[in-house]
């Protein structure tokens, strides 16, 4: 496979225990369709996590698709300020150097915030079962009987 940037051979490496393919002169890496949800999956294995889009604002590449030359589409990873390159083949990914860094952070960003929001949610339902009862009754009742 040839680099969809500057042309040169690409070479199959490890990366975080997936087989992708690097170019040794821009140290950009292609990655099979299904090596995208790997390498996510090197910072959670909860699925949950790793659900949703992953495309947003997509536009025409420069690229073209190194497995069967045809244009790719660019698009924002996860709506995050992250741009990769995809074949609408379905072939891959190609991300620029460091760019496998960012979506590894990215998917730390969204695993904390998904815990926070379970703390968030069940701090909040503590909150009514510690104030259930009595006063809720009250309002309920209160409101309940001006009808």
């Amino acid at each position: 496979m040839i680099c969809p940037r500057d042309a040169t051979p690409l070479l199959e490496e490890r990366m975080h225990g997936i087989e992708v393919d690097h170019c040794p002169q821009c140290n950009g890496r292609w990655l099979d369709h299904h090596e995208l949800d790997e390498l996510e999956a090197t910072r959670t294995k909860d699925e949950d996590h790793r659900s949703g889009t992953i495309d947003y604002a997509r536009r025409d590449s420069e690229l073209n698709c190194p497995v069967c030359s045809q244009p790719m589409t660019a698009f924002n990873y996860r709506a995050y300020n992250l741009e990769l390159d995809t074949c609408e083949q379905e072939h891959g990914f190609w991300l620029d150097a460091g760019e496998d860094g960012q979506v590894r952070d990215i998917i730390d960003d969204r695993v904390r915030g998904r815990n926070r929001a379970v703390k968030a949610e069940q701090a909040w339902d503590n909150f009514l079962e510690g104030v259930g009862g009595g006063m809720w009754d009250s309002v309920r009742g209160f409101f309940g009987s001006r009808r």
